[in-house]
């Protein structure tokens, strides 16, 4: 069974049946929001190649087989309307940190869909450069909110046993968004009015609305519900994520768990930004930088190289219909991030890493190496350009897509979490923004461009033998821990010895309130049920 001893032990689930279906889905429903980051970032790859917005926001060029309607974005512009986005994303992530600490997590992501409906509606009815923009950054403020709450949400509300699994749905949803926005650019590119992009653009009112509504019905998390003194409240949530009654002696021991937790955070005094990079024995900075860096490292992989601007340069190294093969490379996406989700309970988390790195680093200079020897009209050389980018794509989605997003929201402490989830998020869309606003001018040919075309696939194959070195040294293993569990991992080991204290801790069946001398945290909670009873 995926995941092994993992079930053993106290925390969400942990004593429950793990046929208690109930709690999981309702928490995969929140990595629905991953449907607007995938869907939005997906849609500007067919946007600025269809005819219609070239006409409505392009300027006249000559005709070429570049440019075979006249029309086309000036250099400036493709790295303006494409990098905007994250530049939205960026402020919504570093905002999602007071907005979850002080509304909620669940109020949090209902309130994003409201921003990335604004920025939804200035988009679709635009007519000027300018709106168009103003839209893209609001949109890009919402979806920071949501790629901040919904992997916080995830794991402060999965069963431990599968909250790996549960997390990476997150991703999986990503990779969702990203088919669905090439399937809807593929349907509408040869529509020669408006509708062609505003088509794609308007949909995104459906993903929104879905989880803006679905979230009504979904609880809040326990954790948050303790930090703001809420014990009975914590217990109903956890009562319903797990289908056991709020007395019930597993509800009570994780409820304790947090709360001894939390008792010993809030004893060092309220907790700030600079919180964050304190060198303690919980090695709060150095969870705080793996989280920052593990984020940098997984956007630069290049692989929103691909998504961004794949039907681009794929058409540009004379692959015939672009629109096509970039469906098949988000096809690959999608179905390869199942076995990630599978396997991050059966293998861990710093395996899959080590070994997706280490893939994505051998194709990504091979795809360099065959780009920059290949004529274009060299058939058989662009089918391999293709195959390589899909096997690339794959390591990607089994690995760090997914797996990225799980340990930013797993090694933090209920103090700092919020904050330093925001600032981990935050270095994502940072990192995004400078990628997506550079390449057009390291790949373009032109005047003041490097025109590096395939040869971009050396810095990025350079980045990933940095990821390799990262997972080794920075990364330990959490398979099959609580979050309360990690913080005594991080606090007695090292990412090099995490296996063997990992081990530990499970077969001892260890109890965080018992460590931390958490029994009066625990009957205070026991007594709060005890008096609504």
């Amino acid at each position: 069974m995926a995941g092994g001893p993992a079930a053993s032990g106290h925390g969400i689930g942990g004593a429950a049946p793990k046929n208690r279906l109930a709690g999981i889905l309702m928490v995969a429903f929140a990595a629905f929001g991953g449907i607007l980051y995938g869907y939005d970032t997906g849609t500007i790859s067919g946007l600025i190649a269809m005819d219609d917005f070239l006409r409505t926001y392009g300027h006249v060029v000559p005709v070429d087989n570049d440019h075979p309607i006249g029309y086309g974005l000036s250099t400036p512009n493709q790295s303006l309307v494409v990098s905007i986005l994250s530049a939205g994303t960026f402020f919504g992530a570093l905002g999602g940190a007071p907005v979850a600490d002080i509304f909620g997590r669940k109020l949090g992501l209902i309130s994003s869909c409201v921003v990335f409906s604004l920025g939804i509606a200035l988009q679709t009815g635009a007519h000027n450069w300018a709106t168009f923009i103003v839209g893209r950054f609001f949109a890009g403020l919402g979806v920071g909110l949501v790629s901040t709450l919904v992997p916080m949400y995830q794991s402060e509300c999965s069963p431990k046993w599968i909250r790996g699994a549960v997390v990476s749905g997150y991703q999986w949803a990503i990779t969702i968004g990203l088919l669905l926005a090439a399937v809807v650019n593929n349907a509408t590119k040869n529509r020669q009015d408006h509708s062609a992009w505003r088509i794609p653009i308007s949909i995104q009112f459906i993903w929104a609305a879905i989880l803006f509504t679905g979230m009504f019905w979904l609880p809040e998390t326990p954790r948050w519900l303790i930090k703001n003194n809420r014990p009975q409240d914590a217990a109903k949530s956890l009562s319903r994520l797990t289908s056991l009654p709020p007395d019930d002696p597993e509800v009570q021991a994780e409820l304790a768990d947090i709360e001894a937790a939390l008792q010993e955070e809030l004893a060092r005094g309220e907790s700030s930004y600079l919180d964050c990079f304190k060198f303690n024995k919980d090695k709060i900075a150095f969870r705080t930088l793996t989280g920052i860096f593990i984020q940098a490292w997984q956007q630069l992989t290049g692989i929103n190289f691909i998504f961004y601007f794949g039907t681009t340069f794929f058409k540009n190294a004379g692959i015939k219909n672009p629109f096509l093969v970039t469906i098949a490379t988000n096809i690959v996406n999608v179905f390869m991030t199942l076995p990630g989700m599978w396997g991050i309970e059966k293998f861990g988390r710093r395996s899959l890493l080590f070994w997706g790195a280490v893939v994505m680093c051998i194709c990504e200079f091979l795809i360099a190496i065959i780009g920059v020897t290949i004529s274009i009209s060299n058939t058989s050389g662009q089918k391999s350009l293709i195959a390589l980018t899909c096997i690339y794509i794959a390591a990607f989605a089994s690995t760090w897509g997914p797996i990225a997003w799980v340990i930013t929201g797993e090694i933090f402490p209920l103090n700092v979490r919020a904050k330093a989830m925001s600032l981990s998020v935050a270095s994502n869309w940072l990192w995004n923004w400078a990628i997506s606003y550079a390449t057009p001018y390291l790949v373009n040919p032109g005047a003041g461009n490097a025109n590096l075309g395939a040869k971009v696939f050396f810095i990025w194959g350079s980045t990933c033998a940095g990821c390799i070195l990262f997972t080794y040294f920075c990364i330990p293993e959490t398979k099959g821990l609580s979050l309360e569990q990690v913080d005594l991992l991080y606090q007695n080991s090292t990412p090099l010895t995490s296996r063997a204290y990992r081990r530990e801790l499970i077969a001892g069946d260890v109890h965080v309130s018992d460590v931390k001398g958490g029994v009066a945290a625990r009957e205070s909670v026991e007594d709060g049920a005890d008096e609504k009873a």
